[in-house]
């Protein structure tokens, strides 16, 4: 994977903050509205992004499409993806977006958000 490709993934907030959400559970779209609080169409357009580059990838669960990262990452992207965990630790966004999937799994009482949506 090209590492400009990947730092331009990376360009963007609401792209970081699926990033960061993705490296937790798999998610729906519908979820990333709830805990990111934006439109459908901006998190499609965002997730449509990562996916054209191969930073995420989409599976079909019943009526939902189910977004995460790929089980095999190259060597760029999972460093990546572990600098921006370090990173984002102590950050106020990314620490509510956390508390907000924390609560949509609760609200669902599910043990994995992906299994449960909308």
């Amino acid at each position: 994977m090209d590492l400009v490709q990947i730092y331009q993934c990376f360009s963007d907030p609401t792209r970081l903050r699926i990033l960061h959400l993705l490296t937790q559970t798999p998610l729906c779209v519908c979820h990333f509205q709830e805990i990111l609080d934006e439109p459908q169409v901006k998190i499609s357009k965002h997730l449509g992004y990562l996916r054209a580059r191969r930073i995420v990838r989409v599976e079909r669960v019943r009526n939902w499409m189910i977004y995460s990262l790929p089980s095999k990452r190259d060597a760029e992207l999972e460093a990546n993806l572990k600098c921006l965990q370090d990173c984002v630790q102590a950050h106020p966004t990314f620490k509510r977006d956390l508390k907000a999937l924390a609560k949509l799994r609760a609200k669902l009482d599910e043990p994995s958000v992906a299994i449960a949506c909308c």
